[in-house]
């Protein structure tokens, strides 16, 4: 059983169908109880960090989503969902003028870092539309040639996903795709064997998407 985490942030249902279209038996919950039992989470949602970490927070899910990760259980966060997996985010948060702000947002710190603004402008320069919207390649992160992570099995680099977001993860060795949107930013990371995050929506990605969300079903099922 996977368990779609809602906190109240976003239409769960087309990440629902996804997944039960990759082979999965699905439940959307807001109930600590019922997220505690899964046998892997998906974490999707839209909306602002600080705004998605409180609610998660009076919700009561946040604790049991960094204990089950911790135990090993697979996981996958989707555009703010990814986000949510680190220390911190600097959206919503007050004086978002700066990531060292003491005001930043906490999430579920899977992951060390902030989740910063994504680059408005490119080395020249010249100005790109902020929120990035739209269609864009997935690269292997660094100077691999293929895709190592088992997310990303049987998709080739440089494959198209859609995205939509105006905050970006942090560089670091979890980083396993990257994407250019006036300057090269994580699109995908990875927490040891088991738990993944996307910047992109998969549930909307068409071929590639469904491909992915199979691979994570595949993981969940194996792992």
């Amino acid at each position: 059983m996977i368990v779609v985490v809602d906190y109240h942030k976003g239409n769960l249902l087309s990440v629902e169908r996804g997944l039960v279209a990759a082979g999965a038996s699905v439940q959307v919950s807001d109930d600590p109880a019922v997220i505690a039992q899964a046998d892997a989470l998906v974490l999707p949602g839209v909306g602002a960090f600080a705004d998605a970490a409180q609610t998660m927070l009076q919700l009561g899910q946040t604790s049991v989503i960094r204990s089950l990760v911790e135990q090993g259980v697979p996981f996958l966060g989707i555009c703010l969902g990814m986000h949510l997996m680190f220390e911190e985010g600097i959206e919503g948060a007050p004086e978002t003028d700066t990531e060292q702000s003491s005001n930043n947002a906490q999430g579920l710190a899977i992951l060390p870092g902030v989740v910063g603004k994504l680059p408005h402008t490119d080395m020249s320069g010249t100005t790109y539309k902020i929120p990035h919207v739209g269609w864009n390649t997935v690269q292997p992160y660094a100077d691999a040639s293929q895709f190592s992570s088992p997310l990303f099995h049987g998709i080739d680099p440089g494959e198209y996903f859609y995205f939509t977001h105006s905050y970006c993860a942090p560089d670091g060795p979890f980083a396993i795709g990257q994407t250019t949107h006036a300057r090269p930013f994580i699109s995908a990371v990875q927490y040891k064997d088991h738990a993944f995050g996307v910047q992109f929506h998969p549930e909307k990605s068409s071929d590639a998407g469904a491909l992915l969300l199979k691979n994570f079903v595949h993981l969940a099922q194996t792992l």
